[in-house]
């Protein structure tokens, strides 16, 4: 039954992924103060480079350090810690998997103790939800040359991985980070060539694009994580998606991951905490899995390069009937290689039909913190344990994430 989940899946720029899993993009938090690689993050991505998925993803490496996703990302915008990054890129590539490194860039999503006044498209604030414990500071309008500074950052940065050793890269064009920022008419009210239309709008991520290409060769992996949805009333909308797709066919783009949302509106964990717009799943769709699977459908049927879905799949079931409908062409798991490192390998060896779904019996607020405390555990060689009390990881991860950006902060002094 899970035979298609073995299949090799050849990229347009001619590599080829081993198997239809992925190991999702999470926000691991573990560099060092001087935001390069340690051998705690050494120590995590050994145990997923041995979970069996063809492809292994990063979290977030930053392409600016004044824009953190978390205070212990890590960040490659200069010449320094290509040492680090080698040995971690070593590590991930170790099974023969593939190992890509996300680039990012916050934008306004960016704490305010790290950046008191974050670049962003438009002067337009992050609507938190309360109790979340995120604290953005009002952005502030890029100028032009910040715009083409941003662009350039991208593209250093992907040059810089791709020498450290990683396979491939992807670009994070969703969940309100900077490119999705662009995306957005909530957050992009410019009136010039980066604002307006959706052709202006997607002008940013077209122009990182094509510099990325030019700085890592035709032969490098590139992918996108696109929202298929921003699922908000105004937000960047399906249809656009579809629009901006038939636009990214006529690039060299060899991998479109499809998720969802923001931290305003959190469709990542299948929850919505304001007006989802015209994208609002209808009732009978809402019993499949996978959070994102049905517009997935739509967007495959439009898409030139392969596609991704990742938020939601647990069930073989439910992996092998989207991939036989077509609907997709890769799965991406997050959570559960939190849970049991080795999913991917257990579910293609037929030992397991279900990946593991911790989250059912959490605290949905809780939800985040519990599973980097989890990341910890890993990061300092230990199993998950799944019993840890969600009200103390929320409160442990808090009190972390504080020492962390002080010491950031200390050392940049």
């Amino acid at each position: 039954m899970n035979a298609i989940l073995s299949e090799p899946l050849k990229l347009p720029c001619g590599a080829t992924l081993s198997n239809r899993l992925c190991k999702a993009a999470m926000s691991e938090g573990m560099a060092g103060a001087d935001n390069r690689s340690t051998p705690r993050l050494e120590t995590l991505y050994r145990r997923w480079a041995g979970s069996g998925a063809g492809l292994l993803l990063s979290g977030n490496i930053q392409v600016d350090r004044w824009h953190l996703e978390r205070p212990l990302n890590l960040v490659v915008d200069d010449e320094g810690g290509m040492t680090e990054l080698a040995r971690l890129a070593a590590v991930g590539r170790s099974y023969g998997s593939h190992f890509w490194a996300q680039l990012n860039h916050a934008g306004r999503q960016t704490d305010a103790a790290i950046n008191s006044v974050p670049l962003a498209p438009s002067n337009v604030e992050v609507e938190v939800i309360r109790g979340t414990g995120y604290i953005f500071a009002p952005p502030r309008a890029m100028t032009e040359t910040e715009i083409e500074h941003a662009i350039a950052q991208f593209a250093f940065s992907a040059r810089k991985v791709r020498e450290a050793g990683f396979t491939g890269v992807q670009l994070h064009a969703a969940h309100g980070y900077l490119i999705s920022q662009f995306l957005s008419p909530l957050s992009n009210r410019r009136t010039d060539g980066w604002g307006g239309s959706l052709e202006h709008r997607s002008r940013f991520l077209l122009r990182t694009l094509t510099a990325v290409r030019g700085a890592v060769g035709a032969d490098f992996p590139i992918g996108i994580k696109l929202n298929a949805s921003d699922f908000q009333k105004g937000g960047f909308t399906n249809a656009e998606c579809l629009e901006l797709v038939k636009v990214l066919n006529t690039s060299s783009l060899d991998l479109l991951e499809l998720s969802g949302g923001s931290l305003e509106q959190p469709k990542i964990v299948g929850v919505a905490v304001r007006d989802e717009g015209e994208d609002k799943p209808l009732a009978s769709t809402v019993k499949r899995e996978a959070y994102f699977v049905d517009f997935a459908g739509a967007v495959r049927a439009a898409a030139a390069m392969p596609i991704m879905v990742t938020g939601g799949f647990r069930t073989v079931t439910g992996m092998v009937e989207a991939l036989e409908r077509g609907e997709l062409d890769l799965i991406g798991l997050g959570r559960p290689l939190i849970a049991d490192p080795e999913t991917p390998r257990r579910l293609l060896a037929g030992e397991i039909d279900r990946a593991p779904a911790p989250e059912a019996g959490l605290n949905l607020f809780h939800l985040q913190q519990w599973n980097n405390m989890q990341l910890e555990r890993l990061g300092d060689g230990l199993d998950p344990d799944l019993s840890l009390d969600s009200a103390w990881a929320a409160a442990e991860f808090t009190a972390m994430e504080k020492r962390n950006t002080a010491a950031v902060l200390e050392l940049r002094r």
